[in-house]
């Protein structure tokens, strides 16, 4: 029988750390889920894990910068769109690659999607059966966008449209589109009644109108910045920045029935099943009764998490009425089977949670940004443009933040002020998440050269132990010559101590053979630098962290 620790971690938090600039800035034990912290440098072609320490687990290479999101999947492998730099599609968040990158570092997948007609921007999402999601503009023709009854005064060279593929790898850098959805089979519009798509705005919530913010100076009409996948309703959600609200679409279509307006699992093939967060784009309200401003990482909280099957969004705040600042938003989706409650205008009319960080206009971040909902009640938030990862409690206490170092290959030296460290996300992965079944994770140091709170900062990770033989003391740490461990009881013979040092190599091994309650590890000879002391047998799962100081 096996117990999971209460997860630990001191802080000696001192004035000095009130004038640190970069890397841990705070580190509360007092309700803090402890774990991996993901991201990837906007203008650099690092993606780093961190502990909660600040502390660097592991770093992962390209050749590209990101475009935009990056995600640990579940087999530990990285799923990381990248940017090639494509001239045609030049707004913000284009990619036009995506990689799948082994844990040792190797690049087992790389497919290109951009072109002059396509490229794959933002984001994109892995699925359970082992395929990609990808969301790609596509470009059409001023006499396409006409064609479709766009206004020609209101109609630049090229319109972008949004289409989402989900993808099927086949090779080492080729790949099958086995699903689409294409954002140009689901319009309307009420401004040429000659056009077959003719229809009165607001009475068709499942569509989109092509001239709702259109502009003969903008070919990125959309600018579609996140996409989520639900695998027990098998829907997709969406980010539609342009237009200030989320969608929610069917993914149980066929090709086929996603470019109609029947079939699936909800009977609406690919007309939007579910909008919210800006009334007035399908004709149902005013610009007094937006939600939304210029959000991002629009997600579904998973079922077995706090607000578990709601939906949170990062809400910018970009040209709110009562003044420019951003909150975090979790609203409770009127869900009926597979469908969705259609009083318009869709609901619903109150959120279930918000952040605001206090006085509400002193935490702003323009563009980028993210929050995710974690186990604890936790939320962790990222400010994109100033590369600041902050975990809150559930009312709203940060009790965890983190400034990204990092911008392309500088790393800011500590007490300097950052400049272009920006970061389109970061992401949380449990002690427990699967990706790092089988993987040594040892803290090296800080990315950034020197950080004393992340030195204060000690930290167990992973801790299991077995009933009945109780862990009482590991001392001294730091440590010099020797560390020794006292347990409660005496431990099986057979059971493996061992130690590994930064990098993962395991530099000691010892197999008890006697039943001793104390033992004892010489590390005068290792060099100075961060370990974590390990004991394994039947029954009993433990680890340490530690320093040794030279």
């Amino acid at each position: 029988m096996t117990k999971t620790l209460t997860l630990t971690a001191t802080l000696l938090f001192s004035a000095i750390g009130n004038s640190q600039t970069v890397g841990l800035l705070q580190h509360t034990p007092e309700n803090l889920e402890d774990g991996y912290v993901l991201f990837a440098p906007m203008s650099g072609t690092e993606t780093y894990l961190i502990d909660k320490c600040g502390r660097e687990v592991k770093s992962w290479s390209s050749a590209y910068r990101p475009g935009q999101s990056v995600y640990l999947l579940p087999d530990g492998k990285l799923l990381r769109p990248g940017n090639v730099g494509n001239l045609t599609f030049n707004a913000g968040g284009k990619g036009g690659i995506i990689e799948i990158i082994e844990w040792d570092g190797t690049v087992s997948w790389s497919y290109d999607l951009s072109s002059m007609a396509i490229c794959q921007h933002h984001d994109i999402r892995g699925l359970p059966n082992g395929n990609v999601l990808a969301i790609v503009w596509e470009s059409k023709t001023s006499g396409d966008a006409i064609n479709q009854g766009r206004d020609p005064a209101l109609t630049p060279n090229a319109v972008w449209s949004e289409t989402i593929l989900e993808i099927q790898p086949t090779g080492l850098t080729t790949g099958t589109v086995v699903w689409k959805w294409d954002l140009w089979d689901h319009l309307v519009q009420d401004f040429d009644q000659s056009k077959p798509n003719f229809g009165v705005i607001a009475e068709n919530p499942q569509l989109m109108d092509i001239n709702y913010g259109a502009s003969d100076l903008q070919s990125d009409w959309v600018h579609m910045n996140s996409i989520d996948y639900d695998p027990v309703l098998d829907q997709i959600l969406l980010s539609p920045h342009s237009f200030d609200e989320i969608w929610i679409i069917d993914h149980s279509t066929s090709t086929a029935e996603a470019a109609s307006h029947s079939g699936g699992n909800s009977g609406q093939g690919g007309d939007l099943l579910y909008r919210w967060g800006n009334p007035a784009v399908y004709g149902q309200g005013s610009n007094q009764d937006k939600k939304l401003f210029g959000q991002h990482n629009a997600r579904w909280i998973e079922n077995d998490l706090p607000f578990g099957d709601h939906i949170m969004i990062f809400n910018n705040g970009e040209g709110r009425p009562d003044g420019s600042y951003s909150t975090v938003e979790v609203i409770d989706p009127p869900v009926m089977g597979w469908n969705y409650d259609t009083s318009l205008p869709f609901g619903p009319a109150t959120t279930a949670w918000n952040y605001n960080y206090g006085d509400p206009h002193n935490y702003y971040a323009q563009r980028l940004s993210s929050a995710q909902q974690l186990r604890n009640g936790n939320v962790l938030i990222t400010n994109g443009p100033a590369g600041i990862f902050t975990e809150v409690n559930a009312v709203g206490d940060p009790v965890w933040n983190y400034v990204n170092p990092v911008s392309g290959t500088t790393i800011a030296p500590q007490y300097s002020i950052p400049s272009s460290n920006n970061a389109f996300r970061s992401a949380f992965y449990p002690i427990s998440y699967s990706g790092f079944a089988g993987q040594t994770l040892v803290a090296g140091t800080t990315i950034e050269d020197t950080n004393p709170v992340s030195d204060a900062c000690g930290l167990t990770v992973g801790l299991m132990e077995s009933t009945g033989y109780d862990v009482l003391e590991v001392y001294p740490n730091p440590a010099f010559d020797n560390i020794t461990i006292q347990f409660g009881s005496a431990i099986p013979q057979g059971t493996r101590l061992s130690m590994y040092n930064a990098i993962g190599q395991c530099i000691y091994s010892h197999f008890i053979t006697s039943s001793n309650t104390v033992y004892t590890i010489p590390v005068a000879e290792f060099s100075g630098g961060m370990y974590v002391v390990k004991v394994n047998g039947r029954d009993l799962h433990w680890e340490r962290r530690l320093t040794i100081v030279r």
